[in-house]
């Protein structure tokens, strides 16, 4: 991630709004959302199933007209502007964008053509995008014979073949193993590295960890909190004890005794042998009692540290209820709206 001389930011939002109505009922799934996205680095956008991270997603890429405020990229309003917004951006949603009953060559090479590449410049331009995505090997198969990594990257390729200046993700490693998901952040991190912007909405703390340079979260359609993840976490208290069990089974006697010292409720990440909760303000002294209470109480610990508080601590202080491992976007319900 790097840093730019352009003052400009690549992406620039003031108090969107939109709203969606069923029979009687108007939701109001983005409420006053203010976004400054710096040319040349990645912002996380992490909140809650139905938070607004797809709604404010597809607005920017102007695929949703807001119902109010306003929003540039790149400096060309997504309303008034929007061809010229549309001609500098890429955008990777959640689920295949590309053709299943091609190949992965046929598919960049139609959208290459349809971009204006023709003869030599289109098959060179698809060439590099398979070598440079690892897919040389598979680019002659049908894109329903990939694997769930495979196809996110073909996804990524295809909303690459005009090297757009702004991409954004929507979630775009839902679902994939950690090996696949790992060569996703290499290729973003090649990208911002190349000088692109980033907007990348996430369900998965540690991808906002890794890769953005600023991370906002945003709960019923507000944003409630943005800054770096340093800045996040140190937000929500001194630290955060880090705990290891020997005994899985022994999970939730543990929370017990940790919330009982501590006086704060245990995050349960999702393996069975680890918890993690944040150290109060005022509650660095009581540090020193969770290990002697949990030996008192017959459980074995053999990993125990203090660290700053993770990104689920933040999350879980800011919006009252952890990031729920199975989140789906609110994406689907706004392709719903817009097919109304």
């Amino acid at each position: 991630m790097t840093d730019t001389p352009d003052s400009s930011p690549a992406v620039q939002a003031t108090g969107l709004v939109k709203h969606f109505t069923s029979g009687k009922k108007t939701t109001k799934a983005v409420d006053g959302v203010d976004l400054t996205i710096p040319t040349g680095s990645v912002f996380g956008l992490l909140g809650p199933n139905g938070a607004g991270k797809t709604t404010v997603v597809r607005m920017l890429a102007t695929l949703l007209r807001p119902d109010g405020g306003s929003a540039r990229v790149l400096g060309h309003d997504v309303v008034h502007d929007a061809d010229a917004v549309r001609s500098a951006v890429g955008l990777t949603g959640q689920y295949a964008s590309v053709d299943e009953d091609l190949t992965g060559t046929e598919n960049l090479l139609m959208l290459a053509r349809l971009y204006g590449f023709r003869g030599r410049a289109a098959t060179d331009r698809v060439a590099s995008l398979l070598e440079a995505f690892s897919l040389t090997d598979a680019g002659p198969r049908q894109v329903k014979t990939y694997s769930g990594g495979m196809r996110r990257r073909i996804d990524l390729a295809a909303s690459l073949v005009l090297s757009p200046r702004v991409l954004f993700l929507d979630e775009p490693t839902t679902g994939l193993d950690p090996r696949s998901r790992n060569q996703v952040w290499d290729i973003v991190r090649v990208l911002v590295d190349d000088g692109a912007t980033v907007l990348l909405t996430t369900q998965y703390l540690e991808e906002a960890d890794q890769l953005a340079d600023r991370i906002g979260v945003i709960d019923h359609g507000k944003l409630i909190a943005e800054g770096t993840s340093t800045e996040l976490k140190r937000s929500v208290g001194q630290g955060a004890v880090e705990i290891r069990l020997a005994d899985a089974a022994q999970r939730a006697e543990a929370v017990a005794v940790v919330q009982r010292v501590l006086g704060t409720a245990p995050t349960l990440p999702t393996d069975p042998y680890a918890l993690s909760a944040r150290v109060p303000d005022d509650g660095a002294h009581l540090v020193a009692q969770v290990l002697p209470a949990l030996g008192e109480a017959g459980i074995a610990v053999p990993e125990f540290s203090l660290g700053q508080p993770s990104l689920d601590e933040v999350f879980l202080t800011l919006t009252g209820a952890p990031l729920p491992a199975d989140e789906t976007s609110d994406g689907a319900a706004v392709e719903q709206e817009v097919a109304r």
